[in-house]
């Protein structure tokens, strides 16, 4: 009788430490580390698809899956911003790894599309629009670190600009992906995939500028603070 009240009080303790003590992840931040995830199959599948011990329908195919992961991580990525504003659930973490996937989707695809061993073929992009997309982004990262060395604050404020960039260049990851199948059907394919890498290209330019604004700015801003109250 006692073994077995305490046993059960064993057990409801127990049940209420697995209750209270493990924090729980909100759900847009769940869609942000499953897109993170699904990263690694998307270059997986990319890396093979010109890879001789595949015959070439297995390497349609394998294009044709990295083209699912692409799109679902395209749409979480809408998914979980709608939920974390219309639920309330913006945590810092979430802030923090959403442009996080962002950019380690967008880095990585690009790099897989200008290579010999995962580009597209007779779609590769041309290097220097992988340059600048890239090179925006090692700004940016770049420009978050000095201001936390500078301020001991992360300051992190997405801007249209950047929205903008992170948007063509999904739309140029997917139409590059798709573009032996829809070239055949949508006449002037070509020139709109140009004008979508390009312009791509100039929207990552353009952030990557109102960031460095942005966060000079906030700079001497916090400077200007810091010396007004050591002055008092």
């Amino acid at each position: 009788m006692d073994c077995d009240l305490q046993n059960r009080g064993l057990r409801g303790l127990f049940g209420r430490v697995c209750r209270t003590g493990a924090p729980r992840l909100s759900w847009p931040t769940r869609i942000t580390i499953m897109r993170i995830l699904l990263i690694a199959p998307f270059v997986g599948c990319m890396l093979n698809t010109h890879d001789p011990q595949f015959s070439p329908k297995a390497q349609v195919s394998l294009r044709h899956i990295a083209v699912v992961l692409f799109f679902l991580m395209a749409v979480s990525d809408a998914i979980d911003g709608y939920l974390a504003r219309h639920r309330g659930q913006i945590t810092r973490l979430g802030t923090f790894l959403d442009p996080l996937a962002d950019k380690l989707l967008i880095t990585c695809a690009s790099l897989l599309l200008v290579s010999e061993q995962g580009h597209v073929d007779g779609w590769q992009l041309p290097s220097m629009v992988v340059v600048l997309i890239i090179g925006k982004d090692i700004l940016i990262t770049l420009g978050f670190l000095v201001v936390y060395l500078i301020t001991s604050q992360i300051h992190i404020v997405p801007v249209r600009a950047g929205k903008l960039a992170t948007a063509l260049q999904l739309s140029m990851v997917t139409a590059v992906l798709l573009a032996p199948e829809l070239s055949r059907i949508v006449p002037g394919y070509r020139w709109f995939a140009r004008m979508l890498w390009w312009s791509a290209a100039a929207a990552a330019v353009l952030a990557a500028l109102i960031y460095i604004r942005n966060g000079t700015r906030y700079i001497e801003h916090y400077e200007q603070a810091h010396a007004a109250n050591s002055g008092h």
